[in-house]
């Protein structure tokens, strides 16, 4: 029972939080565990299916994925504040049972599922075990070097991918030859196949990296690309606080 007159002495001296601690509307935030995604998130995890259909989320603002292969490796930040963390199985299925409501809220109150709820829809989502999960790992990638740069713009980036499929070509180089960096959709296995590139730079050195365009898992966007001899890339978004770490092929060179 609270005493009136020791409540009455503790508001005057100023000692009330001490013993009658307030929740403020920010703390009681923290503890909340049901939250939002935003398009702009729901557009990431689509492309993030495309490259690992599992994904292990993490408390935060981090979302990260890396394909079975491990030769994509994607990682992004975004509004949203994870409450806990959680293993998605099909990630593809969980977004098109997210696709059921027009404006759904994930409510993460209880341990090994979420409720997906929705005015009088809802569903329950089973979490998947993290060891089933190819992940990425812990420590920050970083490139061994970095030694050719360029811009790749939405409508080139577009152009390149659409006459790969139209020309059924499954080879991306970044040829650089006689000053310029060009970008090539090919068949490198074909010398009479018919091939599409887009000048993108310029250079004093000779190269040709390969990629294989089936890797090219990227959303649609411009992008600041770091290559490194050592066979790794870095496709940099301006469009979103995004970034893809995409393995070379071996044959890939640099002179």
């Amino acid at each position: 029972m609270i005493n009136a007159w020791a409540l009455a002495a503790e508001v005057l001296y100023g000692d009330m939080d001490k013993t009658y601690p307030i929740i403020n509307p920010s703390e009681m935030k923290l503890r909340d565990k049901t939250m939002k995604l935003s398009e702009k998130t729901l557009t990431l995890l689509k492309n993030f299916s495309n490259i690992n259909q599992s994904i292990l989320f993490k408390q935060g603002s981090s979302l990260r994925t890396i394909s079975v292969m491990k030769n994509i490796l994607a990682e992004a930040t975004i509004d949203e504040d994870l409450p806990t963390d959680f293993g998605i199985y099909d990630l593809g299925q969980f977004l098109n049972g997210l696709a059921l409501h027009t404006r759904p809220e994930l409510d993460f109150q209880n341990e090994g599922y979420v409720y997906i709820k929705e005015g009088r829809m809802r569903s329950k989502y089973f979490f998947a075990d993290p060891k089933v999960i190819v992940t990425p790992p812990e420590k920050e990638i970083t490139l061994p070097s970095e030694d050719v740069s360029f811009t790749l713009s939405t409508d080139q980036l577009d152009k390149l991918l659409k006459a790969a499929g139209i020309y059924q070509l499954p080879d991306l180089t970044v040829v650089g030859k006689n000053g310029v960096v060009k970008i090539q959709v090919r068949d490198r296995k074909n010398d009479t196949s018919n091939d599409f590139a887009i000048t993108v730079g310029e250079t004093d050195d000779t190269f040709s990296f390969n990629f294989k365009v089936e890797n090219i898992k990227i959303l649609p966007g411009t992008y600041d690309v770091v290559v490194s001899k050592k066979l790794l890339s870095r496709f940099t978004c301006q469009n979103y606080n995004l970034k893809y770490y995409i393995a070379l092929e071996p044959d890939s060179t640099f002179e």
